[in-house]
């Protein structure tokens, strides 16, 4: 019965695939790129190295993208990853997350165009489903932490992590993210806020163990020890080893179990179900804004002066569709007589050819001619020093040729 409808929601969704968008912004050197490839389990981005401790950094922000193709259990993941290189590391970073914002800005609207089209089963979602904002270990947040979140908070889903936890001690890094909880609180920053409605008890207590983590103090490492004859993925110190998986560490597990094990499909409903819903309504706001004032206006002025006011509109637009037509037929002639201009000038150019070509011809059948008359000079001036008139020999081959004929008739009649 329809109690099998799950089931067939299951094998279609697994068949058709699933796509997740994530943002990491944070300056340099905060372990993004670690901390990327120990989630997934994936050298997604390769090992950056540094020739010297000269080199330059970019001073500008760039937006760029990444796709890759995961499979777990059968069930495949095409995950775009967008990283912002460039950002805070200029000496004057104001409205440095302007092409950050551009950027989400741009997905929103390439699914709108493609939401109007015709065929809508092939619409691609590229829109920003999360952001991963590091920020750096210190005392609170920086003023262009603040500015940043103000400015995408209702574009996408913010998660604040805490980069390079390792550097903080554990009572550091307490009073660390109460700093940066109180200051969001206090500049009304609009962070990722968790579901709390229709959860069972494990889950509502799962949620809430997660809230209680915020901002996530995480520990990236793509390297594998061996303790104990157990392989973990850790960073060795003097003092000891920072645990990548182990939560009283850091908080990599609970950032993990937020972005895939547990929240994913939520990060995308929201994505499409508040924020780009938001950004839909204010686009589609101020295309209908200046009919429906002008609709309102005209509601306000008595038939005579509408009715003239009308008029006037159209007599408007017959003037600009007039010009319109005029510039377009401009266009229409003025490419015509272009097309003209250069048939007549290739016309001209083989014209021009076939004379060189008939000149070049006449050249080489005087110059045969001369030769042919030096020849036939040559020829005379021969005879004449053999002592042979070149008239007699002429007139003597012909008649030797005539006497054949008549001789051979008088053999035959006697």
């Amino acid at each position: 019965g329809f109690a099998n409808l799950p089931n067939q929601v299951f094998r279609k969704s697994v068949k058709r695939g699933f796509e997740f968008t994530l943002m990491v912004v944070g300056a340099t050197g905060l372990g993004k790129s670690t901390l990327i490839n120990s989630l997934f389990l994936s050298s997604i981005y390769e090992d950056e190295k540094y020739t010297n401790s000269g080199t330059k950094l970019p001073q500008t922000v760039k937006v760029q993208n990444s796709t890759v193709y995961l499979n777990e259990g059968g069930v495949s993941l095409k995950l775009t990853l967008v990283d912002t290189p460039g950002f805070g590391d200029a000496i004057n970073n104001t409205k440095c997350w302007k092409p950050i914002l551009e950027h989400i800005d741009n997905k929103f609207e390439e699914y709108l165009n493609a939401e109007g089209h015709v065929n809508r089963s092939t619409v691609l979602d590229n829109r920003v489903h999360c952001c991963l904002y590091f920020i750096s270990p210190g005392h609170g947040l920086k003023p262009l932490d603040v500015e940043f979140m103000k400015q995408l908070h209702e574009k996408v889903n913010i998660v604040p992590v805490i980069g390079k936890a390792d550097t903080l001690t554990p009572e550091e890094c307490i009073e660390f993210k109460a700093n940066v909880m109180r200051e969001i609180e206090k500049n009304d920053i609009k962070i990722y806020q968790f579901p709390v409605e229709e959860l069972d008890e494990e889950e509502e207590e799962e949620t809430q163990d997660l809230q209680a983590q915020l901002p996530f103090a995480v520990v990236g490492s793509n390297t594998l020890l061996d303790i104990n004859g157990k392989k973990m993925r850790g960073r060795m110190y003097p003092w000891g080893i920072a645990e990548v998986e182990n939560p009283d560490h850091c908080d990599f597990i609970f950032l993990r179990n937020l972005l895939i094990r547990t929240h994913m499909q939520d990060l995308k409903d929201v994505t499409n179900n508040e924020l780009y819903e938001n950004y839909r309504c204010q686009k589609l706001a101020a295309v209908t804004s200046v009919s429906l004032d002008s609709k309102i206006a005209s509601s306000n002025r008595n038939p005579l002066a509408q009715f003239e006011l009308e008029k006037k509109d159209h007599q408007e637009r017959l003037k600009n569709m007039k010009a319109g037509m005029e510039k377009v037929m401009e266009e229409k002639v003025k490419e015509k007589m272009n097309k003209m201009e250069e048939q007549k000038n290739e016309m001209k150019a083989k014209h021009e050819q076939a004379l060189k070509h008939l000149d070049k011809m006449k050249k080489d059948l005087d110059g045969k001619k001369k030769e042919l008359a030096d020849q036939m000079k040559a020829l005379e001036d021969l005879q004449l020093a053999s002592g042979v008139p070149v008239n007699n020999s002429t007139s003597s081959l012909n008649s030797t040729k005539k006497k054949k004929v008549p001789t051979a008739l008088c053999v035959d009649t006697t």
